[in-house]
């Protein structure tokens, strides 16, 4: 566990996975150590892009946590799981900025995830620019960076919904990017990844959204139901080792006081 936070501390990520990956943590062990390991697993998938991963890390490692106590570590693991969150394109619940010993450390995050829903990004770059001292301190500062394609992806899929025609001049207005190259390119990301449906005509320097297909029509509901599923049956399975695990600890006590 000390290498693993010493490799964190240093930023060797590869170092800290690979580590991992070639030692057993012990079966027996308290819950806050299983807490900090599963924080460290955590962090270490959010930086090499596993955002789902490192979502039920993050998760099992508050779950584990003292719900009364240790403060400082339900801070540092609820401001990755925020971030993590917002990578993955999702928005955190109101309640996870609820608590009250929470709410003040969290208030930068709650801003930036304020800037990330509605897509503005000159919010944004005020929130990081506010608050830059924080995300240094927290080491969290590369994830932030990541977030601004997500901003921006935010803004494209507003504007995909009001506007079924719109130049990429007011594109690049909107969003507030540099150039209109860099609109260009952001949109055409968009469709490739399929956050808009648009079709960009370059000649014209015009952005047209198609038609709204009804979701429920997709397989995305589908997906997003397996993957809740998923993530239940792992905690069930894990819920299920840990029992088993202190029934045999249990017989093999009541084998030793017998013999």
């Amino acid at each position: 566990m000390c290498i693993l936070r010493n490799y964190l501390s240093h930023h060797l990520y590869s170092q800290a996975d690979t580590f991992r990956l070639k030692s057993n943590f012990p079966d027996q062990r308290s819950n806050a150590q299983t807490a900090r390991y599963c924080y460290y697993i955590g962090k270490i998938q959010a930086v090499q892009l596993h955002y789902s991963d490192a979502f039920a890390s993050l998760t099992q490692a508050l779950r584990k946590a003292p719900q009364k106590a240790a403060v400082g570590f339900r801070q540092v693991c609820t401001k990755l799981l925020i971030l993590v969150q917002l990578l993955m394109g999702d928005i955190p619940e109101r309640s996870l900025f609820s608590p009250k010993d929470l709410r003040k450390s969290l208030a930068p995050y709650l801003q930036l995830t304020q800037a990330v829903r509605v897509g503005d990004l000159n919010m944004f770059n005020e929130t990081v620019g506010k608050h830059k001292a924080v995300f240094d301190r927290d080491g969290i500062e590369s994830l932030i960076v990541r977030l601004r394609s997500n901003v921006i992806k935010a803004g494209l899929r507003k504007i995909n919904l009001a506007y079924s025609k719109i130049s990429l001049a007011d594109v690049c207005a909107k969003l507030s990017l540099d150039n209109r190259e860099d609109a260009e390119y952001m949109v055409a990301k968009a469709i490739h990844d399929g956050v808009i449906e648009a079709v960009v005509d370059r000649a014209n320097g015009v952005v047209y959204s198609k038609e709204i297909v009804d979701v429920y029509a997709t397989t995305e509901p589908q997906q997003a139901y397996h993957k809740r599923i998923q993530f239940t049956m792992d905690i069930h399975q894990q819920a299920v080792k840990v029992s088993q695990r202190k029934r045999e600890l249990t017989q093999l006590r009541v084998t030793q006081q017998r013999g």
